[in-house]
């Protein structure tokens, strides 16, 4: 479902992160949360994407999901 976000053990202690990077979904929500925008983030990490950006977001976002369904349970 998430095709452009990875967790391995041996990078980034596990944390997931954009594929073939060692940028975390952690520092893109953080970076969102401060005000920047999308072109603001691809400056300072150029190997990101538009795509990559909105798939942090959306990760996040069913993560969270998950959580509060397990929850509710």
């Amino acid at each position: 479902m998430h095709d452009r976000i990875e967790r391995n053990p041996a990078v980034m202690v596990g944390k997931p992160v954009i594929k073939g990077t060692r940028l975390t979904v952690e520092l893109i929500l953080r970076e969102c949360a401060r005000g920047a925008s999308f072109a603001e983030i691809i400056d300072s990490y150029p190997r990101l994407t538009e795509e990559d950006i909105r798939a942090a977001l959306e990760y996040a976002a069913d993560y969270l999901r998950q959580g509060a369904l397990a929850a509710a349970e």
